[in-house]
């Protein structure tokens, strides 16, 4: 009897709540211990929360940190390219949703990565002794745990326990979350959030929200966004087991647009992504309806698809879709203008050479440009960035 129902002898339907309580810790462990602490450097968590975790995926996942930390990197830093890991854009949706952690896999097995990438992870005694060097044995102990408390049940148990990360992490967010659902920031990238409610993978759904702003400790940006994995840090820092260093900063405008200085620039640059957000929905896309409203039938067609043209990085499209922009562009000398003052403005962060007082200058080009084109929408936003300001310490 104690082999079929194991020590702690639940019933059958006990284990539909065992598997999805031990599934969410691991998926907790991977969001808050392995990405926004060690990946990201979001937070600190308390050095006993970080060792449950790691002994938590030594059981469940037989991953390392380093080499989990290192692969992650790499996504960030060459995402959508061929030297991402896993990208669905490069590789294949179907490639990455079936083989992610066999991609995983792959890119760890890479010396060059895992010590370019991995630096300044977790590297005591039982790190080096234990986990990193016998993962294997960490699944294999779960095994006979889950069939020492549950018999022989804790078999499926522990399969399903073993397919949880390959599928929820490596295959759907890495796959779908560059592939489908909506953005709210126009990234260099094609990450998504799958979902405004990150729920059942801890807040990892919401995307792009996190490739907007990497670091952030929290991922959830918009008032009906949920990222549960926030509210556990939340709790955690109310214990002092958590720090949280870093959020995603939230734009400070001032009435004062008069006094543009270094600061307002800088201002405008930590918050470009929410810059070239509202740039989108302030001026390209009232000018873009505008249009459309004015223009003939032909024209009107070929506005009504131009939307996410005007607004996705050109590196994200394709030649047929770089065509179709410029056509539009072409029957609007409008669009083609506010186009080409996003496209400017996108520029003065991207130029990483340039001095502050040049970077200053061309900032109060750009505004006293914009506001000379007599088009009110981009006026008006001209005048708004001038009154950006950083946030309070």
């Amino acid at each position: 009897m104690i082999l079929i129902h194991g020590l702690l002898g639940l019933p059958v339907w006990a284990l539909f709540i065992v598997a999805p309580v031990f599934i969410h810790l691991t998926i907790v462990a991977v969001t808050l211990f392995l990405h926004r602490d060690q990946t990201h450097r979001g937070l600190v968590l308390h050095a006993s929360v970080r060792h449950f975790f790691r002994f938590w995926l030594w059981l469940t996942t037989g991953m390392v940190t380093r080499e989990w930390v290192a692969v992650h990197r790499k996504h960030h830093a060459n995402c959508e390219t061929d030297d991402d890991p896993h990208s669905p854009q490069v590789r294949g949706l179907l490639k990455v949703l079936l083989e992610g952690a066999e991609l995983y896999r792959a890119e760890a097995k890479h010396k060059e990565t895992v010590d370019k990438y991995g630096r300044g992870t977790v590297d005591d005694w039982i790190e080096r002794h234990l986990y990193s060097r016998h993962p294997i044995y960490g699944v294999s102990l779960m095994l006979i745990l889950d069939v020492l408390l549950l018999g022989l049940p804790g078999i499926t148990v522990w399969a399903v326990q073993m397919l949880a990360i390959p599928v929820l992490a490596a295959g759907v967010v890495n796959g779908m979350g560059h592939y489908s659902g909506y953005r709210n920031f126009e990234c260099k990238d094609a990450a998504t959030n799958l979902m405004p409610w990150g729920l059942i993978v801890g807040g990892e759904e919401l995307h792009n929200n996190h490739h907007a702003f990497p670091s952030s400790a929290r991922f959830s940006q918009r008032p009906w966004e949920v990222d549960l994995g926030w509210w556990y840090i939340r709790v955690l820092e109310f214990l002092h087991l958590a720090t949280v260093l870093r959020v995603a900063p939230k734009p400070v405008i001032s009435g004062n647009s008069e006094q543009v200085d270094l600061n307002t620039v800088q201002a405008v640059i930590v918050n470009r992504m929410h810059v070239l957000r509202d740039y989108c929905r302030e001026v390209i896309w009232p000018m873009l309806a505008s249009e459309k409203h004015a223009a003939g039938a032909t024209a009107g067609k070929l506005f009504a698809k131009a939307r996410r043209l005007l607004t996705r990085d050109t590196s994200l499209l394709d030649s047929r879709s770089l065509s179709r922009l410029q056509e539009t562009l072409a029957h609007s000398q409008k669009l083609q203008t506010v186009y080409e003052f996003r496209q400017r403005l996108q520029a003065l962060w991207e130029n990483r050479t340039i001095s502050n007082e040049r970077l200053l200058q061309q900032f109060k080009d750009w505004c006293a440009q914009a506001e000379a084109t007599g088009i009110a929408a981009l006026r008006d936003f001209a005048r708004q960035l001038k009154g950006y300001t950083l946030q309070a310490a």
